[in-house]
């Protein structure tokens, strides 16, 4: 068993710099164009999750969520914080797990187990009163 590495700060800033590309793309290919991200409002755990709330050309404000888990998004209008957002799509990630446990494929069947457990983990940082208090 390999121990995992320590990464320094730059490896910590080329990753938060990649989740934002990967969250931009993710949008861009949902078909909403970025103008803006709310960095005083967005959130990572490097190297597991980044939860970016980024604004569209048209106005509209979303939170993006992406790393070692499927990237997913909402409007900001489902939370008022990163927290919050954490719990939306903790909640959701169950309800969609829930729907594809009833197919009978096999690899939706997969990836509803995949999403129970990345939303119990999301649910688990949510709740860690630790990860939220103000500095």
């Amino acid at each position: 068993m390999t121990e995992a590495v320590e990464m320094t700060e730059e490896e910590q800033q080329q990753w938060v710099k990649k989740q934002y590309q990967i969250a931009t793309k993710y949008l861009a290919e949902k078909g909403i164009v970025t103008n803006s991200v709310t960095v005083e409002e967005s959130r990572y755990l490097v190297p597991l999750l980044a939860l970016w709330k980024l604004t569209a050309m048209d106005g509209k404000k979303f939170w993006v969520l992406c790393g070692d888990l499927p990237s997913d998004h909402s409007s900001v209008d489902v939370a008022p914080n990163a927290r919050e957002a954490l719990r939306h799509f903790a909640l959701k990630w169950q309800m969609q797990a829930e729907n594809l446990l009833q197919a009978e494929n096999e690899e939706q069947k997969n990836f509803a187990q995949l999403l129970i457990g990345r939303a119990e983990g999301l649910y688990k940082l949510y709740d860690d009163e630790s990860l939220w208090q103000s500095k």
